[in-house]
């Protein structure tokens, strides 16, 4: 009898019969069963150790994760798990505060890298792709001449529960600007201030190409004594420029005593006539005022050397993107604003009323001078110097 008749008159399932009847079968398809599981966990565990091996530095690895929460059972603090693993702390607030278990808290790290390994996978669905609603809410933002910025912290504010409702301004950018695949309208990059189509690169610090043919001399080379404004004749220099940038006045400051030093330039503001006039302005000089002039890294500057050789007065360059460190000059710059507005041709003022202007800062009381003006602390330095020596 063929086993379907057998299971038949037996009332088993067809399946069951043949298996009483071929007992070996059963076996050797649950071999194969196994012999398939053990194959797929080899190339799972191959795939893993493939993405471990390709997988940046910067990101956390499986040990790192499981001494996170052998240390965080210890008792640790974060800044010590930090310092312990060589991360940031705030690495490690963001991985305790993405990977612990939602219900107790608790840290896993074989369930956090898990997740971690789940959200790596790139690319991955822009917000504004895969939200309508936001998508749409975002451009009549940028249509109302929002920036990117604004429209983020906004949405967070508005919405701080719903973190669909959340983006950040980097993602708007790249919806803008990512050519062939942007979310928003290509017309929107009207709506930002720069009125730029595509993205401006920025070199890293140690990216940036050499300024000028003759090196430039760093402020960390600059002496103790001009940082701590203990020695006058440390000055530090810039431009204030006027309507379209078709004018421009240069200021000096002494950093000890503040005094201010205005120099004419009209409507040349390149290297050569800021040379020539520096030069013309230092030499009114006394030699012990004469120690050293602090300059950002524009290109009216570029023939620094020359100015150093005629004066024996040294250049020190400040770091791009560091107004803080001509603090003294960025001040003054503010204050004389008030005597040459922006947006006005400052080619106009003469080298008297310039002369007038800087008398009258010269002549008012500083709190950081205790009071005194800038003028009467320069004639203070200057009597000492006269008695010092005088024989």
């Amino acid at each position: 009898m063929g086993t379907n008749e057998a299971c038949r008159l037996t009332g088993v399932n067809r399946k069951t019969g043949y298996e009483w009847r071929h007992p070996g079968f059963k076996r050797a398809k649950q071999g194969r069963a196994r012999e398939r599981q053990r194959l797929r966990r080899e190339q799972e565990q191959a795939a893993a150790a493939a993405r471990a091996a390709a997988r940046s530095d910067r990101f956390l690895s499986q040990d790192e994760r499981i001494r996170i929460a052998d240390l965080v059972r210890a008792g640790a603090s974060q800044a010590a798990i930090a310092a312990a693993l060589g991360r940031s702390p705030s690495t490690i607030s963001r991985e305790l505060r993405r990977n612990q278990d939602p219900g107790s808290g608790d840290y896993h790290p074989y369930a956090a890298q898990q997740h971690a390994e789940q959200r790596r996978p790139r690319p991955k669905p822009s917000k504004l792709a895969a939200g309508p609603r936001l998508h749409a809410v975002v451009q009549a933002m940028l249509d109302s001449k929002h920036s990117p910025q604004q429209i983020s912290n906004r949405l967070r504010r508005d919405h701080p529960e719903q973190s669909e409702w959340q983006v950040s301004h980097e993602t708007i950018y790249q919806g803008i600007y990512v050519q062939g695949r942007g979310e928003l309208r290509r017309e929107l990059t009207t709506a930002l201030r720069t009125g730029r189509t595509v993205r401006k690169p920025h070199r890293q610090p140690g990216e940036r190409r050499q300024r000028f043919v003759s090196p430039m001399v760093m402020i960390s080379d600059r002496p103790a004594e001009a940082e701590d404004r203990a020695l006058p004749g440390h000055w530090e220099g810039d431009l204030i420029i006027g309507e379209r940038g078709r004018s421009a006045i240069g200021t000096l400051v002494e950093r000890t005593t503040r005094y201010v030093l205005l120099v004419r330039l009209g409507k040349d503001r390149s290297a050569e006539h800021v040379r020539d006039a520096l030069i013309a302005t230092a030499t009114t000089l006394p030699q012990h005022l004469k120690q050293s002039l602090t300059w950002d890294q524009g290109a009216e500057m570029a023939l620094h050397h020359e100015f150093s050789m005629a004066t024996d007065m040294p250049v020190y360059f400040c770091d791009p993107h560091s107004p803080w460190q001509r603090g003294s000059n960025e001040n003054t710059n503010g204050l004389l604003r008030q005597y040459f507005p922006k947006g006005t041709d400052l080619a106009q003022h003469t080298p008297e009323h310039l002369a007038y202007v800087a008398a009258e800062l010269n002549g008012r009381p500083r709190m950081t001078l205790g009071w005194d003006t800038p003028a009467e602390r320069l004639a203070k330095l200057l009597k000492t110097d006269c008695v010092a020596t005088t024989p």
